[in-house]
């Protein structure tokens, strides 16, 4: 560099004064060139700069750190052992099991008790150790020589404290929570299992069921038996517990090692306890409620079925159908027969049953899964007893009524059909028309004839008539369901007196002593024209609300009694000399 600084260029070799200055730039790059060579070889031929304390670089870092390592923790972690030049001198991969140990105790050499100081779960760190915080001037047999640097690749998969309870981090609340999981119940949840590092070692939603057991009577590993209680159902949680409270020192033998910290994510289904009974709830009874359904009753009622975290199991309104039974006789399971006991009709409640009044431990194979609470919401559409008679209650009644309805009697009335629900039925306003019966002649459903019965024309009734005694069990296609209690509003618009019960004819006046006489012709059109002249001549009557035609046919019929087409003197009799009796003359 002198030489450089005392050079004086001559005129002669440099024309001019810029030239002068390129060749000067190219010789001080040489020289540059020239001296980071010599920096490089003295580098590398050097021995290495001596460690003060260990040197850590962090290669990578979870997103989140929810604990990180102190003294005093106990810790289970991968590792390769190397020397500066790379060479493998130990690693936990190849033994297939992690290095577990407490921190900070003098259980490590003293650099890696430093080192693992403040990592995280997955948290990987390259450590570099000097000698006087490792093996020092002794090594480690011929394994590690004396004064060695050394290089750990570390992973950290779990840490715990000997102090440590189960952790408890809830993040989803229901709405609603009216019961939480106490010691003795009986639970059903799903759950993911991991190890603290994210290893899923197991899964009830894999097996696609739950899995169930009692709570707090060691059925459960402690650390499962303490994080369950007090959750609601449709509640989410994570459970984290040590391995004290989970499988301890030696792990379950396959998925779970030793010493293990345990991660399980919970969705709580279901749970009750064996003394539980059914509740009834969400109660919107009618007014008024004439009547409660009690054991031995008949009732119709829809419902929509679910398990108690609300999972859909069946419903009644989706097959348009009611579900008809006999209550407290044992054919429905044991928490409906109690749950519809004391309902009105038109009531909604809310039945919850436990799985020992429901289906048990067995459940019913697909829809209903054992152990399991279910929940019903029901509707009562009718009841009736099969001892029940139609329910007369008479809503007016005109001043006056010195003439009321019997057997025989033909009469015409209106009315509005419908079930006990409200559900319309039928009405004969919508015809324009009265609907015309004879009483007695089974014309009508039975109940309708027991409340026809003893009316006076202009009165109005309200007639509750139970199945048995109204469309029965089959009901009618498309309009009555079957089993149906049926409601009728009537009134009574007109009404013709009927004959005495076993005659179709019957003389106003004397009967004459020539009868036969009058009545002798050759044939049958003869004696139809005879009995119609009556009528009308006011002195006989035909039964009212039938065929005449019909009547007079089965008149003579019964007077031919050879069958012969004729009726003779000696086949003529009249009522009175008749020893059995018949609808006749």
């Amino acid at each position: 560099w002198s030489s450089v600084h005392t050079y004086r260029p001559s005129p002669q070799l440099f024309p001019s004064f810029s030239s002068f200055v390129a060749v000067k730039m190219i010789q001080c790059a040489q020289a540059c060139l020239y001296l980071s060579v010599l920096v490089a070889f003295a580098a590398c031929n050097a021995p290495p700069v001596p460690l003060d304390d260990i040197f850590i670089e962090k290669t990578f870092v979870p997103e989140e750190c929810v604990r990180a390592v102190k003294v005093g923790d106990y810790v289970r972690y991968h590792y390769i052992g190397m020397f500066p030049d790379g060479k493998k001198f130990d690693s936990s991969y190849d033994r297939g099991n992690t290095y577990n140990v407490f921190v900070g105790k003098k259980q490590l050499i003293e650099g890696m008790d430093k080192a693992l100081v403040g990592m995280c779960v997955n948290e990987r760190r390259l450590v570099k150790i000097p000698p006087q915080l490792a093996y020092g001037k002794q090594g480690y047999g011929d394994i590690i020589p004396a004064d060695s640097i050394l290089h750990f690749d570390v992973l950290l998969l779990d840490v715990w404290n000997p102090e440590d309870g189960v952790q408890i981090k809830t993040y989803h609340t229901p709405a609603t929570c009216p019961r939480k999981v106490e010691v003795s119940d009986f639970v059903r949840y799903h759950y993911n299992g991991t190890l603290l590092d994210g290893t899923l070692f197991d899964s009830s939603h894999t097996r696609m069921r739950t899995y169930d057991t009692y709570v707090g009577i060691g059925w459960l590993i402690a650390g499962m038996d303490q994080g369950l209680l007090g959750m609601c159902v449709g509640e989410r949680r994570i459970i984290t517990m040590p391995p004290s409270l989970g499988y301890g020192e030696n792990g379950d033998g396959s998925d779970i090692p030793g010493q293990a910290s345990l991660v399980f994510d919970v969705v709580l289904l279901d749970f009750h306890n064996p003394r539980d009974r059914i509740t009834v709830t969400n109660q919107k009874v009618p007014e008024p409620c004439t009547r409660k359904a009690v054991a031995g009753d008949f009732v119709r009622y829809h419902y929509n079925g679910s398990l108690l975290d609300g999972t859909f199991f069946d419903s009644s309104y989706s097959r348009n159908r009611t579900y008809d039974t006999y209550v407290g006789q044992g054919y429905v399971i044991a928490g409906m027969d109690e749950g519809l006991i004391g309902v009105c009709v038109g009531e909604r409640r809310t039945i919850t049953i436990p799985p020992h009044l429901g289906y048990g431990e067995e459940g019913t194979g697909t829809k209903i899964p054992g152990s399991a609470v279910l929940v019903f919401d029901v509707h009562i559409i009718d009841f009736h007893n099969p001892s029940d008679n139609t329910e007369v209650t008479v809503t007016y009644k005109p001043e006056g009524c010195d003439k009321q309805t019997k057997k025989g009697d033909f009469i015409k009335y209106h009315y509005n059909a419908s079930l006990m629900d409200g559900t319309s039925i039928d009405s004969t306003y919508n015809y324009a028309k009265t609907y015309n019966i004879v009483l007695g002649a089974n014309q009508i459903v039975p109940g309708m004839e027991d409340g026809l019965m003893d009316m006076c024309v202009g009165e109005k009734r309200h007639l509750v008539i139970p199945p048995h005694l109204g469309y029965g069990e089959r009901g009618v296609t498309g309009e009555v369901p079957g089993s149906a209690v049926l409601v009728f509003d009537v009134e009574l618009v007109d009404m013709e007196e009927g004959l005495p019960e076993g005659y179709m004819f019957i003389w106003n006046d004397e009967v004459s002593p020539d009868l036969f006489a009058e009545m002798d012709k050759d044939n049958d059109e003869q004696f139809t024209d005879y009995i119609i002249r009556q009528v009308n001549e006011g002195k006989g009557r035909l039964a009212p609300g039938f065929d005449p035609y019909r009547i007079i046919d089965n008149m003579f019929s019964n007077q031919d009694r050879d069958g012969d087409g004729k009726i003779t003197v000696a086949e003529f009799k009249l009522k009175a000399d008749e020893a059995a009796a018949h609808d006749e003359l």
